[in-house]
């Protein structure tokens, strides 16, 4: 019979690394080194690679969203391989709660969608290879950052059912309300037409 108590001691392990791994700053630490000073001054004051975008530097902006995705893959794919799918789940779900509500930084953090693709491309690839196509389409078209996180979490959920990978449905529901949690400022503007476009400071 299974140690029940070992289980939920080695989840609970396993939820805290992925939440200090998720709660690592990466636009702040492209930021300086890249000497384009504190992002947090800096255009919309968000620690995420479209306001690293905004400073001009696009090496900087790049390796920010490779950074921020790769922390939830990286803490999806680690717990899957070491312990199983749920603490897969559960991994991705700290990584991604870790980049909104930063221990590091005060609890005030970014709005999570590199991360939340990154784990998605790692908890199901064609999800996230879908959700990705998703934001790509909608940026092309609307140039708003903003608004391609919302349509590409607002068809995630979609997107796991129609692959298959309806057991992730209830964490990709979370991970969507938590987004546009954390882009209702952007979603008041985009109703008003003052929302900032993509490249621009």
């Amino acid at each position: 019979m299974p140690d029940i108590t070992s289980s939920w001691s080695l989840l609970a392990v396993v939820a805290g690394l992925a939440y200090l791994l998720g709660a690592v700053p990466f636009g702040i630490v492209m930021a300086r080194l890249f000497g384009l000073g504190d992002l947090r001054k800096i255009g919309s004051g968000n620690i995420g690679a479209t306001n690293v975008l905004r400073t001009g530097n696009k090496l900087a902006a790049f390796l920010t969203v490779v950074l921020d995705a790769g922390k939830g893959g990286i803490a999806v794919l680690i717990a899957r391989y070491t312990v199983g799918e749920d603490a897969a789940q559960i991994a991705g779900l700290c990584a991604f709660l870790g980049h909104l509500f930063p221990v590091y930084l005060g609890f005030k953090g970014g709005k999570g969608v590199a991360t939340f693709l990154g784990t998605l491309l790692a908890l199901a690839w064609p999800v996230g290879l879908l959700a990705c196509a998703a934001w790509l389409i909608c940026a092309v078209i609307s140039r708003y950052s903003s608004l391609s996180a919302l349509v590409s979490a607002a068809v995630s959920p979609i997107f796991m059912v129609y692959t298959g990978n309806g057991s992730m449905l209830v964490l990709g529901l979370v991970l969507t309300f938590l987004i546009y949690v954390r882009h209702w400022e952007n979603i008041q503007r985009l109703k008003a037409g003052t929302e900032t476009k993509i490249g621009k400071k």
